[in-house]
């Protein structure tokens, strides 16, 4: 079974008409339109599935109210609960796009601009939406069928669906967004193509258009195929099918932030020498790869190990890898300081190393013992979204945007409790004097890393201030906490 307790993904997106514009719900009057041309907050619809006709779709807008029908075809979105007018069904196209189908009129819903209707009886272009995934675009992919993590196998250049946890950066894959298709990329940047290989460019065999069954996600190749898993390690290419069947579906989920721990004395944190936690290895395998999961309520981490247990405090201030769920004793609270963290155990004591490598929670304050390196490893393509959008270049200067419906992949580079991050030409982000967050450094800028919450991260210039979205979009180095601005889905 899988171990990663997670839950899939809610599937977020937007729907794109046959002008290329999204289907928005405005914030007053709960009127909706198409006339916006990117995806923002009021462009992101979810979708929720009827729990007793899995057909049955319903549209819950960003204010959480639903898109009706009435029976002379009047389009809305205030219902704040489901009702008969809010059934759809989806019915799919070749080339991927939706039509919308009130299950209670049978007529299909379209439009162009403020006039939108659910009244067509036939299914024409104006009636055709295509689908834009809203979710962040980096997850885990878990098989329906077999029950098992995609990863990249390098040694045999292919994705193969074997894992039992999505464990390490291999696990990591990024949707890629091209002209109404996906593409999925792995960790080192090659996308996958329908006969199974890996290709160093998209083209038209690694382009795939999303289809939704029960909830589920299958991916469509250019022939009509649909990927599956095959054969014994479950290589992720296309198979005969031209259906989507069990085999042919899976979860997106969440992927947790991995990461390797330095104590003082150079060496990592590790279980490889039993259930008590030291540091004592040179090495960084799984045995020393922990996954880091922030409590929503508390905001404080547990750590996971690769066998699915977590770090727990014992008696005298011991920490095991014993635990099989979480509860107090396995939460711990996070110090940043800068390139270092310290980590504080429910009984109110800092973690510290002692002088054999081992790991107890037993010091009243924060000395070097007390402080570890903590390298994040699953994310060496980064792609950051706040409240307003993504962060990519600006178009003709050397700031980042940071509110844009489309993202750049920059890189990520750890440097001693620090990481240089590098755009797409290569060159480096700084901050300027002004305050502004610039991408053509020639030499590389540390940077810090800090994880206040749940799928968030917070970013510290060497100024000690951390990186935010302005009112007009721009990306600063000014921010005095990490309030809402400086949060970053990554």
């Amino acid at each position: 079974m899988p171990a990663n307790g997670n839950s899939p993904l809610k599937l977020q997106f937007g729907l794109i008409n046959h002008e290329s514009r999204y289907l928005t719900a405005e914030t007053f009057g709960f009127k909706v339109n198409a006339s916006a041309p990117s995806l923002k907050k009021k462009q992101i619809w979810t979708l929720e599935q009827d729990s007793q006709d899995s057909q049955v779709v319903y549209l819950r807008s960003h204010l959480g109210r639903y898109l009706a029908s009435d029976k002379d075809g009047k389009v809305t979105c205030e219902a704040d609960g489901r009702n008969s007018d809010c059934r759809f069904l989806i019915v799919a196209q070749s080339d991927g796009r939706w039509a919308l189908q009130s299950e209670q009129y049978l007529r299909f819903f379209g439009g162009s601009q403020d006039y939108l209707s659910c009244f067509a009886q036939v299914i024409t272009d104006a009636e055709l939406w295509a689908v834009h995934l809203a979710l962040h675009p980096q997850a885990n992919l878990l098989s329906v069928a077999r029950k098992r993590y995609a990863h990249l196998s390098e040694e045999d250049g292919e994705i193969a669906v074997d894992r039992n946890i999505p464990w390490g950066v291999a696990a990591l894959l990024t949707l890629v967004y091209l002209d109404g298709k996906y593409c999925l990329k792995t960790c080192d940047s090659r996308f996958l193509s329908n006969d199974g290989k890996l290709l160093a460019q998209s083209s038209k065999t690694t382009a795939y258009t999303l289809e939704l069954k029960c909830g589920k996600l299958a991916f469509k190749d250019c022939e009509g195929k649909y990927l599956s898993p095959m054969g014994p390690t479950g290589t992720l290419r296309s198979g005969r099918c031209s259906k989507p069947g069990k085999d042919e579906l899976f979860d997106l989920e969440e992927s947790h932030p991995q990461v390797v721990l330095m104590a003082a004395n150079g060496r990592y944190v590790s279980i490889r020498q039993g259930v008590s936690l030291a540091a004592n290895q040179e090495d960084e395998t799984d045995m020393e790869t922990f996954q880091m999961e922030i409590d929503k309520e508390t905001k404080k981490c547990t750590f996971r190990t690769s066998q699915g247990n977590y770090w727990a405090l014992v008696a005298h201030g011991g920490i095991q890898s014993t635990a099989t769920e979480a509860s107090a004793n396995t939460m711990f609270a996070m110090e940043w300081l800068g390139h270092r963290v310290a980590l504080k155990a429910n009984n109110g004591k800092y973690v510290c190393t002692k002088k054999n490598g081992q790991l107890l929670a037993v010091s009243d304050s924060i000395g070097e013992d007390e402080q570890l390196t903590l390298k994040l490893i699953n994310r060496p393509m980064l792609i950051l979204r706040g409240e307003t959008g993504f962060i990519c270049h600006h178009r003709n200067s050397n700031t980042l945007d940071a509110g844009r419906s489309v993202y750049d992949i920059f890189s990520l580079h750890f440097s001693d409790g620090a990481y240089h991050i590098k755009g797409v030409s290569g060159r480096f982000w700084y901050v300027n004097s002004a305050g502004l967050v610039c991408s053509d450094g020639e030499t590389p800028e540390d940077f810090t890393l800090e994880f206040p919450e749940h799928g968030r991260i917070a970013i510290r210039g060497k100024n000690g201030k951390y990186l935010r979205g302005d009112q007009g979009g721009t990306l600063k180095g000014d921010g005095l906490g990490p309030n809402s601005s400086a949060l970053w889905e990554y």
